[in-house]
């Protein structure tokens, strides 16, 4: 029985399904283009399913990182050595299901010819990479299948032809008894046309009467009364002996122990093969690794990856989204953050959610050996990934769009730790925009206080100017023309002036005179706003607090509160 590894959830980065989702690791939310799909440039089955287990998977400590790193760096430097083993590495059979497939005894003989061609290419390896890939000593096994199996075999077992000349002298013996007994038939056909006269006389065979004497009409007088008429034909009749059927019979006979035979050789051969399925796991295992070292080399070079580095600061000079640069021109961004709550404003489709999903990529990358898309990238140590990016529902859970990012909110304040990244979009849109504006505040601030690296994107510019002592306003450039609304996808300090969520509306179709009427609500709403604040602020400038009682003071906070929110005043409770 295969030993079981001990497996620690405390080493790797936690990422939940929620992360894996909405950073498109592996499955798109839209269109086809996945992280996986960029970075799957493996050569091999096993090394396809460990760059998958890496993504699922990244490491916590810096020792390993670097390690991988450099030898991912190794082929990013030396990029002859890179293609060399990705030559070889595309010859390689599934190493690790030929093992299982070994262990379960369900091998075919095809199976165990691809083993014997992997095989072959390890010491092409071995002098690519010298000592410094420690493959185990397979030779045997390899000496074993050349000398025991035929270049070409079938797929299936009962159909023969498995075994070499010369590997096991009963099976020879056996088939030089069947050669002789086929070399009876080529003399019988030369024999009886001196004997009889017929010059078209043939030996034939068909399956339904085995090996048969036929001879064409002119002939028919010149027939030897022992031959045995078995069937007629327009232009000629076929006849049997009764020799032929005794040689017929110990042919079929010579036929079956053959096949027998090399069923048992085969099956020993396979046994031995077995024996070794551990070894071939762990070669397979080498080669894994091998192949994402190379796989994630051949991706840095091609799209201009840099090697991350370690530290305490998340610094990030003209990072890029690796799958979004893929299908059309990108501009870099750059990002600087120690434990702090960045707020990302801006127009919607000006590239927020992009922004926040790189800066996770990035740090994903990192943590599993890769290079990563910028000009030059320091990063912590994160111990998990959460985001709430995204609007989805549980329509069949009886659960809202809104109730759907409450829970995933809630289990982001329940998990986050100061070395966690934090991804928000547009926390609290689900509801109305008092009760968005107050939830989105007292998660930013908890967020804030449970001093994490949190990335929120939001259209509530009440937040920006929240007194958090670790808060950072970034907003994604857009400016008004003549010709509508015009993205720059760039970022830059401060929070944006305004949403533009009026032109937005527009580009996307709007008709004209729904647009034009937003247009003239938001002016009125605007200034109803700007009104309300002015009013509030007229009737405190107005006050002198030395002069009001404690009663006077309640009420007083009761009507400023019923002239922020355009209520009458006997409507506000206490």
């Amino acid at each position: 029985p295969r030993p079981f590894r001990p497996y620690d959830p405390g080493a790797f980065m936690h990422l939940p399904e929620a992360t894996l989702r909405a950073l498109e690791v592996f499955e798109p939310i839209r269109g086809q283009d996945t992280l996986f799909g960029v970075l799957d440039e493996t050569r091999t089955a096993f090394g396809r399913r460990l760059l998958q287990s890496w993504l699922r998977h990244p490491l916590l400590e810096a020792g390993p990182l670097e390690a991988r790193l450099d030898r991912v760096e190794r082929f990013v430097r030396e990029g002859a050595l890179r293609e060399g083993v990705r030559r070889l590495l595309f010859r390689l059979a599934d190493l690790e299901r030929l093992a299982t497939r070994l262990e379960m005894g369900r091998a075919s003989p095809r199976d165990l010819g691809s083993l014997r061609r992997s095989l072959e290419i390890l010491p092409e390896l071995r002098a690519l990479l010298g000592e410094e890939v420690v493959l185990p000593d397979l030779g045997s096994l390899l000496e074993e299948l050349r000398a025991a199996l035929e270049e070409e075999l079938p797929l299936k077992l009962s159909e023969g032809g498995l075994i070499r000349q010369g590997y096991d002298p009963h099976l020879d013996a056996l088939r030089q008894a069947q050669r002789e007994g086929v070399a009876y038939f080529l003399e019988l056909e030369e024999r009886e046309k001196a004997r009889t006269g017929i010059p078209t006389l043939k030996v034939g065979y068909n399956a339904v009467f085995g090996y048969y004497l036929e001879v064409t009409r002119p002939y028919y007088e010149r027939v030897p009364s022992e031959y045995k008429a078995i069937q007629t034909l327009k232009d000629r009749q076929r006849y049997t002996l009764p020799e032929i059927k005794e040689r017929e019979r110990e042919l079929y006979r010579l036929e079956a122990q053959i096949r027998r035979r090399e069923e048992e050789v085969f099956l020993e051969v396979r046994e031995r093969a077995r024996k070794e399925a551990e070894a071939l796991r762990e070669a397979a295992r080498v080669l894994a690794e091998l192949d994402v070292y190379a796989a994630l080399a051949e991706v840095a070079v091609r799209y201009g990856y840099v090697r991350p580095r370690f530290g305490d600061r998340l610094h990030i000079r003209g990072g890029r989204h690796p799958v979004v640069e893929r299908r059309t021109s990108f501009v870099p961004n750059d990002l600087e953050m120690a434990h702090e709550l960045v707020l990302v404003t801006g127009p919607n489709m000006a590239g927020k959610s992009t922004y926040l999903r790189q800066t996770a990529l990035i740090a994903l990358l990192a943590q599993i050996g890769s290079f990563v898309p910028a000009e030059e990238a320091t990063l912590p140590l994160f111990d998990r990934i959460l985001t709430r990016i995204g609007a989805s529902d549980d329509l069949a859970g009886g659960k809202s769009t809104f109730m759907v990012e409450m829970e995933e909110v809630a289990l982001i304040l329940k998990e986050a730790t100061e070395r966690s990244l934090v991804l928000l979009d547009e926390v609290g849109r689900g509801t109305s925009s008092l009760d968005g504006v107050a939830i989105a505040t007292a998660v930013a601030e908890a967020l804030h206080e449970r001093r994490c690296y949190t990335l929120f994107a939001t259209h509530y510019f009440e937040l920006t100017a929240l007194p958090l002592s670790r808060l950072k306003n970034l907003h994604v450039a857009a400016k008004e023309e003549e010709g509508g609304l015009t993205f720059y996808h760039q970022v830059l300090p401060g929070p944006a002036s305004k949403s533009y969520g009026v032109e937005v509306a527009r580009m996307a179709g709007l008709p004209k005179e729904v647009v034009e009427r937003a247009k003239a609500l938001l002016q009125v709403l605007t200034a109803r706003r700007e009104g309300v604040a002015e009013a509030v602020l007229e009737r405190l400038i107005s006050l002198d607090p030395n002069t009001l009682t404690p009663l006077e003071a309640l009420r007083l906070l009761h009507e400023l509160k019923a002239l922020a929110l355009g209520a009458p005043l006997d409507t506000i409770k206490g």
